[in-house]
This record gives structure tokens, sequence and C-alpha cells, in this order.
């Protein structure tokens, strides 16, 4: 089994290949600054070989060592909703922390806990009463 490439910036990795143009506009939704020009330092990982891979799997395919703290998978979840919900993972939190993120919404994440200046439990905390974290 292939593992997850190295990188400094949150993996977004691609677990659904059912609708090519949900996950473009995923992808172009991420990569796009917000109102502010904040925007999430993210890699994307687009390949088969991590369709339909479960949060347990994916997290074994980590490599020893790994900078990134945060993984973004687009699952059949994010691609069959309009806010296009990201599961975030927070792999080095214990208990290991795992909350979705609307696409818009993923750069306050990304940033605030790539400078240490939140906690990932704040942004748990903050989830509306579906489980998705839509913003403060």
């Amino acid at each position: 089994m292939k593992t997850l490439p190295q990188s400094n910036a949150t993996l977004l990795i691609r677990t659904d290949f059912s609708d090519q143009e949900a996950w473009e506009t995923v992808c172009a939704t991420v990569g796009t600054p917000n109102e502010d020009g904040f925007m999430a330092s993210s890699r994307v990982v687009d390949d088969r070989a991590f369709q339909d891979l479960t949060t347990e799997q994916l997290l074994r395919l980590v490599p020893e060592g790994s900078q990134h703290r945060l993984l973004a998978l687009v699952d059949v979840t994010t691609i069959g909703s309009p806010e296009m919900p990201l599961l975030v993972i927070d792999h080095r939190e214990e208990p290991r922390g795992e909350i979705r993120v609307v696409a818009t919404e993923f750069w306050s994440i990304e940033n605030n806990l790539s400078l240490a200046n939140m906690d990932f439990h704040e942004f748990a905390g903050a989830v509306d009463g579906d489980g998705i974290f839509r913003g403060f």
C-alpha cells in the first residue's frame, strides 16, 4: 500500500471519485482566499490508491516523522453536500480529534492550528448541532 506524501502543508486527500466536477469545486474553494485574504496551506492528494479508505486506514499511511498535523478528507459526505464539509483529522491530538469543516472555513482551522493560535478543541466546541464547523 502506498504511503501519504511528506508535506509541511495539510494534505487534502480525495477518497471519493464519484463526481469530478464536485472534486474540482472543493479544490477551487479550498484554494481561494477568503474576503480577508486568508487561505489554507494545503497539498492536494488526488490518487485512486486512496479511494474509499477509512480514517483508520489513512492514518496508518502517514509517514513516520510526518510534519503535518492535520489531514482533510474529501469523502462521500463532502462530495454529496453543497457546503462540502471536509472531514478534518488532528492525528496528533490525544484522543484523536475529528470534525467536519465546511470548505469555505477550512482556512480557519488550518491557519490557526499551524500557527498555534488556537487548539483543536476550540474548533470542535464550535460545531453546529449537526457536528459541522461553519465559522465563529
